[in-house]
């Protein structure tokens, strides 16, 4: 009787009642929602936890229960003011402008932070990898013209002004695996035709940079909008995949170069031996390099000689500890394999600190806020004991040119003829295309809503400013660079304020970003400076990199939803998490959605790893049409909860909101249309034809009803009392 007088509803119902069929049906609808455990089931000693959140009893006071059809019948756009059309010529960029001005400077105090300065050691680190690599990769493609010292000061240029003027200064700018193919075929053509690189290069940039700018203009960057999270998560996932794959291939290469001696025999290591012998078939390109660098081989002590010195004589490795382009190097690719999968665990191991049961709450954040850091110094600490000689990081050490025979300053027509500054037109079309689409994506990536930004953002000021930078960077003969999605997602997520844990066993919780220009600033101005810091990044194994690399790409897959739906293929219904997309999707929609998006993510791959890579934007920008089609296979409100950008708890939230909202209007509606009827056809006497019993004689008032007389009435009272008869 107690429980059920401490119902909300029940008790409301008990004193509203007008007569003992109110009573009767209140009491049925407190049994139909009451959860009843059998003492044979359940043991009573152990404590049942409370609910995390207690559900509405809204629903309850309603006649029937809302359907929510209507909730959520439209899918949502980047509908923000950033992304609608002014009319006027550069009017976005200009409340872009407005928008960020009154934020500038605190851009600068909010960077005071030691969160901030974890996020710029290790992104730094991060950083420094893929822009020399990149370079490397360049100066093989274009025999030197672009190549290590021109990449580094091409970003810190880039990433410097960026980081200082761009509407969204969390994202990180690097470079791009279609870039480097369209450097490729460029030099190859120019190479065919006798042009100048440089300056067809500079030609092409400067009109990119133009055509950029008309789109600025235009307001070209609302179109945005149209591209939802099933475009958004596709290029994210290939991009982390991308970076998880070139981590372990880049680790697997290393067994070229350091083979290893799988089959020998360990009773005769004393008779295995690797010494270098002149060529006994000669190749034509050897006897033109000892032609051309007057080399007499007959004079050479081939077996006195190092590797390195053979290899460049061009001599040949004979005896049973060599390999195939050179002697086995024992230890050394295995310890590269331990120091690669190491800094990946430890990396995600002290990241996970934050939430560990041992030191103060001040300790174990600031161990996970500088965990990458902390991994790379621990593995060079420790690769420096083991003295195994592994591949070390390797910076430019002066700053100059590549090549001797170029400049800072490239002329854009140069020695070519006049028309190919025209004719530059038509390959500058596909590389606005190309930057259009990976800035603009990866801006997305940034600006969603769940990374709770309050500072807003500015679409057609970051695609500005990196106009800027390609046509500054054509000019000086420097790589190009745009927004690099994996390292724009780490940024971020090493940027992330959470809430302080004062309760045992409480999850903090998610609070936002700390928004701020000081740590791109910082990450690329000290990439500049690495000329003068080679003798301390030296000591930096590659392995290590590859691991960060590695650790990039798998944490920056947490959070994307497609995963999530990729793993309901092989878990039962019963194991499934409370996504909220599963509560309103059948489940053979939801894995139709996922298959869709899996070919589109294969296709994409496909396309990226063939000759056709430069096409990859136009593939990407395909998306947009697949997800359009797409309308004719979902409805509307199911492609609501499948493809929009609202986080699940703030979704959820929000539909807990409307419900009740709706909820609490319908049950006013029916309360007074009851009390309306109820004042027609009762009267205040009416009560009279009930025979109600009375305890006692002071009782004046005919409508007050007992509950326990009333309970022997109801349905399911009566249903027990004939089942005990008859049994």
């Amino acid at each position: 009787m107690a429980t059920i007088m401490t119902d909300e509803v029940f008790r409301d119902v008990a004193y509203k009642a007008k007569n003992g069929a109110d009573l009767v049906a209140g009491v049925d609808e407190f049994l139909d929602q009451v959860t009843v455990l059998p003492p044979g089931e359940w043991d009573p000693s152990i404590r049942i936890e409370p609910p995390k959140n207690v559900p509405s009893q809204e629903k309850r006071k309603m006649p029937g229960a809302l359907d929510d059809s209507a909730s959520h019948s439209t899918l949502e756009k980047h509908g923000g003011p950033e992304l609608q059309r002014t009319g006027r010529l550069f009017g976005g960029l200009t409340l872009d402008v407005k928008r960020k001005a009154p934020w500038f400077w605190s851009d600068f105090r909010d960077g005071l932070s030691l969160q901030c300065l974890a996020s710029f050691l290790f992104l730094y680190c991060a950083c420094m990898s893929p822009v020399i690599t990149f370079g490397g990769l360049l100066g093989e493609a274009t025999n030197g013209h672009i190549s290590a010292m021109e990449s580094l000061l091409g970003a810190s240029m880039a990433g410097v002004v960026y980081s200082l003027f761009a509407g969204q200064p969390l994202t990180i700018l690097g470079s791009t695996g279609p870039v480097l193919v369209f450097e490729k075929i460029l030099y190859k053509f120019c190479k065919e035709y006798t042009l100048s690189y440089l300056s067809l290069r500079a030609c092409i940039g400067l009109w990119t940079a133009f055509l950029c700018i008309v789109l600025v203009a235009t307001d070209a960057s609302c179109l945005v909008c149209y591209v939802t999270r099933f475009t958004e998560e596709a290029f994210a996932s290939l991009i982390c995949i991308i970076f998880i794959y070139e981590a372990l291939e880049k680790l697997s290469h290393l067994r070229d170069t350091y083979p290893v001696h799988t089959h020998s025999k360990l009773d005769f290591l004393t008779s295995y031996y690797c010494k270098c012998e002149a060529p006994t078939h000669a190749s034509n390109e050897t006897l033109r390099f000892w032609e051309s660098n007057r080399i007499n081989v007959s004079g050479i002590a081939w077996e006195n000689l190092t590797v390195t010195e053979c290899r460049y004589l061009h001599g040949e490795f004979q005896g049973p500890a060599c390999g195939r382009d050179g002697p086995y190097t024992p230890d050394v690719f295995f310890w590269c394999c331990i120091l690669f999968f190491a800094t990946f665990a430890l990396s995600s191991f002290l990241k996970k600190f934050k939430t560990s049961r041992y030191f103060p709450t001040r300790v174990r954040s600031t161990v996970s806020d500088f965990a990458v850091f902390l991994t790379i110094v621990i593995m060079v600490l420790l690769d420096f004991v083991v003295g195994i000689p592994s591949p070390k990081l390797h910076v430019p050490h002066a700053f100059k040119p590549t090549r001797d025979d170029r400049g800072w300053f490239i002329n854009p027509i140069g020695p070519s003829p006049w028309w190919t500054v025209l004719a530059a037109l038509v390959p500058a079309l596909l590389c606005t295309i190309l930057i259009f689409m990976d800035q603009q994506i990866s801006a997305v990536i940034v600006n969603r809503k769940e990374h709770k930004l309050k500072k807003g953002c500015g679409y057609h000021l970051d695609l500005f400013m990196v106009a800027v930078m390609l046509g500054v960077c054509s000019v000086m003969g420097l790589p190009w660079f745009v927004a690099a999605t994996v390292l724009s997602i780490t940024h971020v997520n090493s940027l992330k304020v959470e809430s302080d844990c004062s309760a045992p066993g409480e999850q903090p919780k998610f609070l936002g970003i700390r928004e701020q220009r000081v740590t791109g600033l910082l990450i690329f101005a000290l990439m500049g400076c690495s000329v003068f810091f080679t003798s301390v990044l030296k000591f930096i194994p590659m392995p290590v990199l590859y691991g960060v690399f590695l650790y990039m790409g798998v944490s920056s897959l947490r959070g994307i939803q497609f995963f999530d739906r990729l793993k309901l293929f092989w878990m039962p219904a019963k194991h499934q998490p409370d996504f909220i997309y599963l509560r309103h999707v059948p489940l053979r929609k939801v894995h139709f959605f996922t298959a869709i998006q899996l070919i589109c993510l294969v296709l994409l791959w496909t396309i990226k790893v063939s000759r056709a890579a430069i096409i990859f934007p136009l593939m990407v920008l395909a998306l947009v049409f697949v997800r359009k089609a797409m309308d004719l296979c979902f409805s509307k409100r199911e492609l609501s909860f499948l493809d929009d950008l609202m986080p699940e708890r703030k979704k959820k939230l929000d539909d807990g909101r409307n419900e009740a909202g709706e909820e609490e209007e319908e049950s006013q509606k029916a309360m007074e249309a009851a009390a309306a009827a109820s004042s027609v056809q009762l009267s205040v006497g009416q009560t009279r034809d009930l025979e109600i019993p009375k305890q006692s004689s002071d009782r004046t008032d005919p409508s007050e009803i007992i509950i326990l007389d009333e309970m022997s009435q109801t349905p399911v009272w009566k249903a027990l009392t004939l089942k005990t008869e008859t049994l």
